[in-house]
């Protein structure tokens, strides 16, 4: 988690954000993969509602993760709205490896504060050194989005044969899409492409 937000950090400025924007997009999205998806869509030159809309398809999973959990974790109200936020890959495996309710809370809630606070932390980091820098594609960080969004996907993809055709095919429809529609759109049908097989795995984070 660590590198990863320091990766981010300056994956973002080199693609264009400032530090205080790749700080405040870690403080409310804290989803790797959709971070990188929209900053890798900005870098490009596409437009802010393409990328956002990635990001919200590849985050989708995490809406899964939270219906399972939502009888585990029994929040009500505002804490509920907070929790959801928590509801990543990390902390819904750890949750869903307990099987009493209380280790399963005291698991998901440790590793949520645990994570947020590393990776806010580290994409300041790696935010504010890349900005000292001032030309990031000059020492060639501008690889560091595409090679951190793969590092994040590599587990995926030795999950089994499954999830080997869903991110080929995904990268199929991306690469015969990019030269002829706009920058961003390719990047939401690749996305979209993954949805059944997420739905289809809603029962394991």
């Amino acid at each position: 988690m660590g590198v990863s937000g320091l990766a981010f950090g300056a994956a973002a400025v080199t693609a264009g954000l400032t530090v205080a924007q790749a700080c405040v997009l870690s403080l409310v999205t804290f989803t790797g993969a959709s971070q990188f998806a929209l900053a890798g869509v900005i870098g490009g030159g596409g437009g802010l509602v393409a990328g956002t809309l990635g990001a919200v398809l590849l985050g989708g999973r995490n809406a899964l993760y939270g219906m399972r959990l939502a009888r585990t974790l029994a929040v009500r109200g505002w804490r509920r709205l907070v929790t959801a936020h928590a509801v990543i890959d990390e902390t819904a495996a750890v949750a869903t490896a307990r099987r009493d309710p209380a280790a399963a809370r005291a698991g998901f809630y440790t590793t949520a504060i645990s994570l947020y606070l590393a990776w806010n932390a580290t994409t300041l980091l790696g935010a504010a050194g890349t900005a000292r820098l001032g030309d990031p594609d000059a020492v060639g960080l501008d690889v560091l989005g595409p090679a951190a969004f793969l590092a994040l996907l590599w587990p995926r993809l030795r999950e089994g044969r499954s999830a080997a055709r869903v991110a080929v095919a995904a990268a199929v429809i991306a690469v015969a899409a990019t030269p002829v529609l706009p920058p961003g759109v390719p990047v939401m049908l690749a996305a979209a492409a993954a949805l059944p097989a997420l739905i289809g795995r809603r029962g394991t984070p």
